[in-house]
């Protein structure tokens, strides 16, 4: 099963895509209606457009470090996840898509990395918690946003994980307990963004060990925008192996040239199998 995520609201209903995904609100604050027939994809503590209007809502590092994107590591601003004026707007924005959309996709949930967040409002939490573990602490309060979204979905609620399945890691970078989340989640999607996929053994190294950790259904997203014809067929070839369903990322016209290559192979007879994955 193949489909598009996209951020032009008639490219959701191409016949050549099973699935639609459509981004009402994305890192950089922007955010525009829900798309009937699509799933409304909403960016949640990752918000340049919330932290450059009030820094207050900004995660921040022990040594009080802001996580934007003026430091290293950062490609969009966070927000701090206990910041309830801001959890509550994200919560609104999340009833309004489901009304539009039964499904709806949440991106950067978590925390912004391992070492955040220290602000005074956190800090309080904490040690207000019943907790002793920060970790622990964190996790709870990821855990407790998905559970109040899932609440206003009727649907499928799917999240999007950063790309790193080793153990632990999801969960010591963002707070993300997945067997927590799985009481919540109904799928999960991994970004697997390459500017050319000249190669894909890595792909598939990150799509296997995701296969491995998730219960739950796993979708691939691989990056469409100017990436050459062969080369995005080879990776989709990879990622289906792997995944239930492939999502091709912001070039809808790149993908649907890609989907009908494939299935004009298939048409024709040719078949892929894994050891065509392998790497000279």
């Amino acid at each position: 099963m193949y489909g598009v995520v996209t951020r032009n609201e008639p490219e959701v209903s191409w016949a050549e895509f099973d699935r639609g995904f459509y981004e009402m609100k994305d890192v950089t604050g922007r955010a525009t209606e829900p798309v009937d027939g699509a799933v409304n994809m909403i960016s949640c503590f990752g918000d340049n457009a919330a932290v450059e209007g009030n820094p207050d809502v900004a995660s921040v590092s022990e040594d009080g470090t802001m996580a934007t994107r003026e430091e290293p590591y950062f490609d969009w601003d966070y927000v701090c996840p206990t910041h309830a004026e801001y959890r509550r707007g994200l919560l609104e924005m999340v009833e309004t898509a489901a009304e539009a959309n039964e499904d709806v996709r949440l991106d950067d949930v978590g925390f912004a990395r391992a070492e955040y967040c220290h602000c005074d409002r956190c800090d309080e939490h904490f040690a207000d918690s019943e907790f002793d573990d920060r970790g622990e602490w964190r996790a709870q309060v990821i855990t407790d946003f998905v559970a109040d979204a899932r609440e206003l979905i009727p649907g499928d609620l799917i999240v999007t994980l950063y790309p790193d399945p080793y153990p632990g890691h999801l969960y010591e970078r963002s707070g993300l307990d997945l067997d927590a989340l799985d009481e919540y989640v109904d799928e999960y999607v991994v970004p697997l963004y390459d500017m050319a996929y000249s190669t894909t053994y890595w792909l598939e190294v990150i799509a296997s060990g995701f296969a491995d950790l998730l219960s739950k259904p796993l979708t691939l997203e691989l990056y469409a925008v100017e990436v050459d014809i062969d080369a995005l067929i080879h990776a989709a070839e990879v990622a289906d192996a792997y995944a239930e369903s492939v999502l091709f990322g912001y070039d809808a016209s790149n993908a649907v040239a890609a989907l009908r290559r494939m299935r004009a192979d298939e048409r024709d007879g040719v078949s892929h199998g894994p050891d065509e994955f392998t790497e000279e």
